[in-house]
């Protein structure tokens, strides 16, 4: 991961484009470039969207690419370590949601009593 956000930096730097990535820019393009993948599923049946063509597949990882962009730009902003923000977000969803009480169920952590 360091090793892209190095790389995205110098990619900027490059094309003076650091001027336009303050946070509020960044994830402002996050979420289109999200729309943007969304958009590839949009109307897929749960079988479709499963079983892409391999020309379907390369435009949604490459709008993945796109959003990985955009949030590790936003996370040097912040000085966030992605995959330990990741890390941590999963230990607290272990909690949240223990599986041996939401196994198979799809409700929300306050919904469970």
């Amino acid at each position: 991961m360091k090793d892209l956000i190095e790389q995205l930096k110098d990619f900027c730097q490059e094309r003076d484009w650091d001027q336009y990535h303050s946070p509020k820019n960044l994830v402002m393009a996050l979420v289109v470039e999200v729309s943007e993948l969304a958009e590839h599923f949009q109307w897929l049946t749960e079988k479709q969207s499963s079983s892409l063509p391999p020309d379907k597949l390369a435009e949604v990882r490459e709008e993945i690419g796109d959003v990985l962009i955009y949030l590790a730009n936003l996370c040097d902003k912040l000085g966030i370590d992605p995959l330990a923000a990741a890390h941590d977000k999963l230990r607290k969803n272990r909690r949240k949601y223990p599986a041996a009480k939401v196994r198979g169920k799809s409700d929300k952590y306050s919904e469970y009593k």
